[in-house]
Order: C-alpha cells, then sequence, then structure tokens
C-alpha cells in the first residue's frame, strides 16, 4: 500500500492508511473536536444523517513552533479557515461522510473504517474537486494531515505541516496529471 493518493477520477481522490486501533479510536479522532484538532481541525460533525458539520482549521497550531511560516502560495489565505456542510453519511464506527463547503465550492469529505484486529484501514475519498490546483492543494493537505494523525494515534511528535505539505504538494504535481 502506498501512502500517496491516487486520483481516481477527475475530481476525485483516495487515501488508504492502516492506522493504529481499536476502531472506536480512530473513530473518535475522526469526529470528537477536541481530538480531530490535533490532526485536521476543531469543530462539529454530526452526530447523524443531515447532521451540521463545522470546520475551523488552524494549521499553525498542529506542529513545532518553527514550522509556522506558510509557503508563499498560501501567503495570502487566512490564518484560520471555516468551513460548513451537512453530513450525508453516518454509520459509527466505521462510516462518515460530510459536504465541505468553501467559498463557492462544494466538495464531499468521505471516511470509512474497517477494524483490522489492533489495526484499523482508514479510507479517505475526497470528491467534487474543483479544479487542478484544489486537486494537488488537497492531495498535499490530505497526505499530511493523515500523516499527522497517524503520528498522533501512535503518540509520537506531529511532523511539521507546512514543510510536509509543501513537499507532497510538488510531489503530487509530478505523480497526478490535472
Amino acid at each position: 500500500m502506498s501512502e500517496f493518493g491516487e486520483l481516481i477520477d477527475d475530481r476525485t481522490v483516495r487515501f488508504e492508511r492502516t492506522l493504529p486501533g481499536p476502531i472506536e479510536r480512530v473513530w473518535s479522532y475522526i469526529v470528537e473536536s477536541d481530538k480531530r484538532a490535533k490532526w485536521l481541525c476543531a469543530g462539529d460533525i454530526g452526530p447523524g444523517n443531515d447532521g451540521d458539520v463545522d470546520m475551523h482549521f488552524h494549521n499553525a497550531t498542529l506542529s513545532r513552533a518553527e514550522d509556522i511560516t506558510r509557503p508563499e502560495k498560501y501567503k495570502d489565505m487566512p490564518e484560520e479557515l471555516f468551513f460548513t456542510g451537512k453530513v450525508t453519511r453516518w454509520e459509527p464506527p466505521h462510516a462518515v461522510s460530510h459536504i465541505w463547503d468553501f467559498e463557492d465550492e462544494s466538495s464531499e469529505v468521505c471516511y470509512e473504517l474497517e477494524d483490522l484486529g489492533d489495526k484499523v484501514r482508514l479510507v479517505l475519498t475526497h470528491r467534487r474537486l474543483e479544479s487542478g490546483d484544489t486537486i494537488l492543494s488537497v492531495s498535499g493537505g490530505w497526505h499530511t494531515h493523515l500523516n499527522i494523525l497517524a503520528d498522533v494515534l501512535e503518540d509520537k511528535e506531529p511532523r511539521a505541516f507546512w514543510e510536509a505539505h509543501t513537499r507532497f504538494e510538488a510531489e503530487y504535481e509530478k505523480r497526478l496529471d490535472v
């Protein structure tokens, strides 16, 4: 299994990771605001189908203090970003999907968990991405966030967010034909 996400159609990226379990623990890091804030963002998801989604991103809080400088490409981006949406699938502790509304784009993220004994397979699929630039940014972002999730679940110091994101976004530009 490659850590790298794959483009499964012209608007969808898919990632797969094997994480330390149990499945209920991984589920809690996806849906509980305080735990999700350690690897992705704070804010509520659900519960239940049609539940509200509020996501509060502050990437500088995810890793070491020396890694807070945003790359030039993201200099004009606010320090904190807010997304809203609705839950479209709620199957604890195996799956949750939600709409991800930001500015004039509306995409959908799906987290699917499979119990593998003391491990958990996470399949993350992000659909309806609007442009090649969005696909590259999202791919680099998810790759970085999922690595930080693995670090958190393994009780390791999280990797440097912006440093890793920059490196992975460049790698996806080479790998993906967008």
